[in-house]
């Protein structure tokens, strides 16, 4: 039901049971927040959105306030204001005035609200807030100092990625954020997925950055350097550097890196098809063997974390194929380094990627051999454009170049693999095509294309039924339990941590609208419609290196060091 209310003397339409937050923004009007993050029920916490109501004595937060039909509004008035100001003061009273050395600087919340409300000068002082920096975690970095109580990360790791990881620690004013304990971050049961860097309006937490480490390598003559990058990073790299993205970006992108100082640049799509071709055979074999448990998908390294630590009975039933960057990285430490005539240890590999729980990932036991990791460095989308940056690289007047040999080339499949569904799709795909030898219809996988925390579907293959299951963010999990606690049975189980997938991932650009999200995962249903090769084993790519060059080289002949183990992790609650 809708009904007038008045807005700074002008007439409005609201809707019954929405907040004046809600019907002001809908119909133009935008007041600033803090601690509100959409689709999360509002606390009003941060008092910034405050309105003037005709009739109240005290001013009322736009975002947790029910709008009614008598309500007459003023956003702007001196009183509001004024509010807003004295708010912000208070938050800068005790705030670093670092910020040229912070992370979020041009970026910051908090920055910007100063300006719009043109603060120009400390009128309330307090004791700065003692320094505390925690750079315990292999990809977050947490500075207490800069941290405004808004509670988003909070929120978010309790609600949206349920590891619980962060509360509120002490009370008045020693409150702040931390982990169990008011322990470091390696001590939590911080899984590394970001989000709550992704949702931080400061520079309190943000990535751990590798860049002064690549740097450094990169002027090191003695040492071959290699990147490999996932299909996302192209299209986030032309986000971060203002460029239109088109497919040919990719091939400017190579010629970038190399200019940079890389020797090769390669494809992480090219493991991600290797991922994709032994995650099927494995299905294969658990659907012949009718094991009536299913095959849980290990390519999202939060995810695996978060199993280890709060579900550890499902490991024996986890893939244990590695994820796609550290397949890749395998290749370059043994083929690439075997073809180069140089010893593993001379070899430094750097891997982008849309997702920060990969710097965790790269330091795992099983990523490694014999004391060497696979990739030694990992660099999200915003690192890589800030060294692209550093090294002055003018992305729009350059000539494009090819990736190079034998990480050379990717299917659809690897491109699906960055969107919520799009791997078990893959993997489905690849394995009803190998035994019925006709290429499924995409119509038949449209249920795990769609919204919703947790989809599946029924695929038929010869004489039975294979069901599939989709966890969209963990809150999915529940679903998933409840399915099977009534008696469903699935013979392959995605789970993703961050929300829609890796196009939602932590080290994506922080700029993204809404839209531009969606874009990201329309660009790869539209390449899985156009690509000519969309299944791994119809890549002369792949076939070449699995038939020929792996097959040459016996480290990994055997393909058993595609794979690796987990185990029961155990952490403070």
């Amino acid at each position: 039901m809708q009904f007038t209310i008045t807005v700074n003397n002008r007439k409005i339409k609201a809707e019954k049971g929405e907040t004046i937050l809600s019907a002001l923004n809908r119909n133009g009007i935008i007041i600033p927040t803090l601690c509100r993050m959409k689709d999360f029920s509002p606390t009003g916490a941060c008092r910034m959105c405050v309105v003037e109501v005709e009739g109240r004595d005290r001013l009322v937060t736009a975002c947790s306030q029910p709008v009614e039909e008598w309500m007459e509004i003023r956003t702007h008035s001196p009183r509001v204001i004024t509010a807003r100001k004295t708010i912000v003061e208070l938050l800068l009273s005790n705030h670093p005035d670092d910020c040229l050395y912070c992370d979020k600087n041009l970026n910051c919340e908090l920055q910007k609200l100063s300006e719009e409300l043109n603060i120009r000068e400390r009128r309330i002082r307090a004791r700065k807030i003692k320094p505390r920096l925690d750079q315990s975690s292999p990809a977050i970095v947490r500075e207490l100092s800069k941290c405004i109580l808004c509670g988003r990360c909070v929120r978010v790791c309790e609600e949206e990625i349920t590891s619980t990881s962060l509360d509120f620690i002490n009370r008045g004013s020693l409150t702040h954020v931390g982990p169990a304990m008011d322990r470091d971050f390696n001590f939590s049961s911080c899984i590394h997925c970001g989000q709550c860097v992704l949702v931080c309006p400061t520079g309190a937490l943000h990535e751990k950055h590798n860049i002064n480490e690549v740097q450094e390598y990169l002027n090191n003559h003695e040492i071959l350097k290699v990147i490999q990058y996932t299909p996302l990073v192209a299209s986030g790299i032309a986000e971060e550097m203002g460029v239109r993205y088109n497919r040919e970006f990719d091939r400017i992108l190579n010629s970038i890196l190399r200019k940079i100082g890389f020797d090769k640049v390669f494809l992480t799509g090219t493991g991600t098809d290797i991922c994709v071709s032994e995650i099927s055979e494995q299905l294969g074999r658990s659907v012949d063997s009718n094991t009536g448990t299913p095959l849980y998908i290990s390519a999202c390294p939060a995810w695996v974390k978060y199993a280890e630590q709060f579900i550890p009975s499902i490991l024996p039933q986890l893939s244990t194929v590695k994820s796609p960057q550290q397949i890749a990285g395998v290749i370059v430490k043994t083929l690439v380094a075997d073809q180069a005539g140089v010893k593993p240890e001379k070899i430094y590999s750097v891997a982008a990627t849309p997702c920060m729980a990969m710097k965790f990932e790269a330091r795992r036991d099983g990523m490694m051999r014999k004391g060497i990791s696979d990739v030694d460095s990992v660099m999200t989308v915003r690192e890589l454009a800030r060294l692209i940056r550093l090294y002055g690289i003018d992305v729009t007047n350059i000539e494009p170049e090819p990736v190079d040999e034998p990480l050379s080339g990717r299917t659809s499949s690897a491109a699906l693999a960055e969107v919520s569904g799009g791997l078990a799709e893959a993997v489905t795909r690849q394995l009803l095509y190998e035994r019925m030898k006709s290429e499924s219809d995409r119509q038949t996988f449209r249920k795990l294309r769609v919204g919703g925390s947790f989809r599946e579907i029924t695929v038929r293959l010869n004489d039975r039924d294979v069901n599939i299951a989709v966890v969209d963010g963990l809150a999915g999990l529940e679903k998933l339990r409840n399915a099977q606690a009534g008696g469903k049975k699935y013979d392959l189980v995605e789970v993703m941590v961050c929300q829609g997938g890796c196009v939602n991932g932590a080290g994506l650009p922080f700029s993204a609208t809404k839209e531009e999200k969606k874009n990201r995962t329309r660009m790869i249903y539209q390449a899985d419609e156009s690509d000519a090769l969309t299944l791994p084993c119809k890549s002369p790519v792949l076939s070449n290196l699995l038939e020929k060059l792996i097959k040459e080289n016996s480290e990994i002949s055997d393909k058993k060091i595609f794979h690796t183990h987990f185990e029961k992790r155990n952490v403070l609650l």
